[in-house]
């Protein structure tokens, strides 16, 4: 039998035992492809597939239509929304699965599209560069957003508290504030996109107001041994950027100590991914982990070896994969027995129907045995 590692022992994260050290990272597959942005019948199947993770925590779900930035993604402000996404923690308990959804404002990474003609929102008036908005007319430009006034983003404060309420009435476990890739949250912490005046701007401890205000509202409804936060510190999607970004993510850090979180998830990829850290960038999450003092999910390209060794060098205590749990729904599975991985297919990460959705099979369904596969190594 195939020797057992820390990734497959169980793990006591806030207010959850979960039985293994997988976590499904939160990935955009832009599937909810209705008038309303509902999840899916498919959308239940697809998150009941992969029911064996320690933790699932959702694609990024939209807490008010402000915040929405990507055709057919779901959100979690709507009575119908609240509906569809019940049935998938319905369908995910009854599989012996845990989930949390991740709460979202992609703030100036959006289109007027979205929103009656009208731009886009932003701590500040500062456009992005390098992204385009998938809009139902395609890739379009994004404009250079409209700030938000400081009486709006205590109203996006509470569009956050409201949709955490909205995800419990809908059944999660807990939910994670997208504080990652350039999006709203981010967008406030980092002196490139925040160039703000008022007590949400300026010094690092105004730009990390809004985040915390954020955490702390979600919390208030689930609990804080329920709530998590994912950053992207060396991360620079739409030109995001700080110019110090050790010491604004090592504040962020120690003020979410104070909270009590379930969990801080944190990407900084391996090198050779896409996401990982640029030339001369130095690696910040090392420092995060030394500061937090909760758990620690660490995402970013890993695969069983470097997710092994992560855990092991006590890098985390939980390791997000993204991409292997696309194409494989079974990767628990497929890991602990040494089987080989489905390929995943990049065309069909965005948008379309059941293909590349929820069709990848697991061992069961490709015809295989644990006894095959054993013997296959022998």
């Amino acid at each position: 039998m195939t020797q057992k590692t820390k990734l497959f022992t169980p793990f006591t994260m806030g207010a959850l035992t979960l039985p293994n050290r997988f976590v499904m990272a939160p990935m955009t597959r832009s599937r909810a492809n209705n008038e309303g942005n509902v999840p899916t019948d498919s959308t239940v199947k697809y998150y009941v597939q992969r029911a064996s993770a320690g933790l699932i925590i959702t694609e990024g779900s939209q807490v008010s239509q402000q915040g929405v930035g990507y055709i057919f993604t779901p959100g979690i402000y709507s009575e119908a929304q609240v509906a569809g996404w019940k049935k998938v923690t319905d369908a995910v308990h009854a599989a012996g699965g845990r989930i949390f959804i991740q709460l979202w404002h992609v703030g100036r990474i959006s289109h007027p599209a979205f929103h009656n003609g009208e731009l886009p929102v932003a701590p500040s008036a500062v456009q992005p560069t390098g992204v385009k908005a998938f809009t139902a007319n395609g890739m379009e430009e994004i404009p250079t957003p409209r700030a938000l006034e400081t009486s709006e983003v205590k109203a996006a404060v509470e569009d956050f508290r409201k949709a955490a309420e909205n995800a419990k009435k809908a059944g999660f476990d807990g939910a994670e504030v997208h504080g990652a890739n350039g999006y709203l949250v981010d967008q406030f912490i980092q002196d490139g996109t925040n160039q703000r005046t008022d007590e949400y701007g300026g010094s690092v401890e105004n730009r990390a107001r809004f985040a915390l205000e954020v955490v702390q509202a979600v919390a208030g409804v689930f609990g804080a041994d329920r709530t998590g936060i994912r950053l992207s510190p060396n991360g620079g999607m739409g030109g995001i950027n700080d110019a110090d970004r050790l010491g604004t993510f090592s504040y962020v850090t120690e003020q979410l100590n104070k909270l009590g979180l379930a969990y801080l998830h944190v990407i900084e990829a391996l090198p050779g991914h896409p996401m990982a850290a640029k030339p001369g960038q130095g690696l910040i999450a090392p420092t995060l982990r030394q500061i937090f003092t909760g758990p620690f999910i660490l995402n970013g390209g890993y695969t069983q070896e470097t997710a092994e060794a992560a855990l092991e060098n006590n890098e985390a205590d939980l390791i997000a994969f993204g991409v292997p749990f696309i194409s494989n729904p079974d990767l628990v599975e497929r890991y602990q027995q040494g089987a080989a991985l489905n390929d995943p297919d990049q065309a069909t990460f965005y948008g379309g129907g059941d293909e590349g959705y929820i069709d990848y099979p697991s061992l069961a369904e490709a015809g295989y045995a644990t006894q095959d596969i054993e013997q296959s190594k022998s």
